[in-house]
């Protein structure tokens, strides 16, 4: 099987919950879920396209969203919309995607823009990772 060239690896206090909720909002694919005997989740894999996403667990992690409550240097970071350590993914269909997303609760940073790369929106997840997702042009 072949692997991308680059592949992120997140990292969340609630693996097997984002998990299913990256699948849900997203509409990422699941690979892989290995779950340790406490029911954490010690890998998980996610497609997307041609890319893949490697997920893990840990119980003392603390995800943008929660370190944001009690850092007041990251609160200025994050209330940019930028994607700040993030991740991009393309998409074929950026107007259904962000419904989606917002369907399921993302946290929209922005609506859809147009960009001299193509058509694109940014959005947290379930515990605050950034995300841009790009329709490129055709």
């Amino acid at each position: 099987m072949s692997h991308p060239t680059v592949i992120p690896m997140l990292t969340y206090a609630h693996g097997a919950t984002a998990m299913d909720w990256l699948i849900e909002a997203f509409g990422f694919v699941e690979a892989v879920r290995w779950l340790d005997d406490d029911g954490r989740l010690s890998h998980g894999e996610l497609l997307a396209g041609d890319g893949r996403l490697l997920l893990a667990e840990l119980a003392s992690y603390e995800g943008p969203t929660a370190h944001r409550a009690r850092c007041p240097a990251s609160d200025v970071w994050l209330s940019t919309p930028w994607v700040i350590d993030g991740v991009l993914v393309e998409v074929r269909d950026v107007d259904a995607h962000l419904e989606r997303a917002r369907a399921a609760g993302a946290g929209l940073l922005s609506g859809i823009e147009d960009s001299p790369h193509g058509r694109l929106y940014r959005a947290e997840d379930v515990e605050g990772h950034r995300w841009m997702f790009l329709q490129p042009e055709a």
